[in-house]
């Protein structure tokens, strides 16, 4: 796991290179250099190196590491869209929580994450780059270095990494398709419930309805922010809940989970510069309901 950069004309220095270039963040330039993983034509260097043109700057990224707070589980599950050196994307089922708590201090994803990475030799910390409600099911992207986990939270806040869910909601919406810009804070006296709030913050999802049957309609949602349960809050606020959302609408007899799903994900890989584009299949209650 390392970066290979030739060095150019009007390149200043090897930090320089590794903020402008790399994007990375002072904290990880630092842990480089105390680590002594910066190179130059395959000899290590000091950040201070006089750079010159043409030299190969080599960066080592293959750190061990160890998540000793997480317990390794082999009866979780481990659904993979996509892997390589650098990433772990899963598809993960609804009741499972991504990461451990004191309710779940053993069988979340993150749990059966680090049982496979031991299995197969992945020295790692467990680093879930996006995360679901433990009723949400759908794609979950883990990173294998803090580069590549700082590379994607960027690419979040700029929005060039994109995620869109698709959810069904109770009725038939009037407007088919538009931006719900609603600020969300957490709800008063509640740890976990959310609300629209003139004092929240700043929360904007994008909606097209794909489907609708007589009661129900099916939705694709397009995240701007990423607020706690802001879908969820956003489907109250215009009147239409994600079925079996017993927080935030009614319970359904009929489901043991409210029907929203991470089902696609674009980002421009962090190593590679490929732009990538994973899908996770709808579960198969989505098209029960619909029928």
């Amino acid at each position: 796991m390392n970066i290979k950069y030739i060095i150019k004309k009007d390149d200043i220095s090897i930090k320089q290179i590794l903020k402008e270039k790399f994007e990375m963040s002072e904290k990880l330039i630092i842990k480089l250099k105390q680590n002594k993983r910066i190179y130059i034509n395959d000899e290590p260097v000091y950040i201070t190196y006089k750079i010159k043109e043409n030299d190969i700057l080599y960066i080592d990224l293959d750190f061990t590491e160890a998540s000793d707070n997480i317990i390794p589980n082999k009866n979780i599950k481990l659904n993979i869209l996509y892997e390589d050196e650098f990433l772990l994307i899963l598809d993960k089922d609804s009741g499972i929580p991504v990461h451990p708590s004191s309710m779940h201090y053993t069988d979340s994803l993150s749990n059966g994450v680090k049982y496979y990475f031991e299995k197969n030799n992945i020295n790692k910390k467990i680093r879930p780059v996006n995360r679901l409600d433990k009723n949400t099911s759908g794609i979950v992207i883990f990173s294998k270095s803090d580069y590549i986990q700082e590379c994607l939270i960027k690419q979040m806040h700029n929005n060039i990494f994109k995620k869109y869910y698709i959810g069904i909601l109770d009725g038939k919406l009037n407007k088919k398709e538009g931006t719900i810009c609603a600020p969300i804070s957490r709800k008063e006296g509640s740890i976990i419930e959310r609300e629209v709030s003139s004092i929240g913050k700043e929360a904007v999802t994008h909606y097209k309805v794909i489907t609708e049957s007589d009661k129900y309609s099916e939705v694709e949602f397009l995240l701007e922010t990423g607020r706690t349960h802001q879908i969820r809050v956003h489907s109250k606020f215009i009147g239409h809940p994600i079925l079996g959302d017993d927080l935030y609408g009614l319970k359904n007899e009929r489901l043991n989970r409210h029907l929203l799903h991470a089902y696609k994900v674009t980002f421009i890989h962090p190593i590679s510069k490929k732009n990538m584009c994973i899908i996770s299949d709808l579960p198969k209650v989505f098209r029960e309901i619909l029928k």
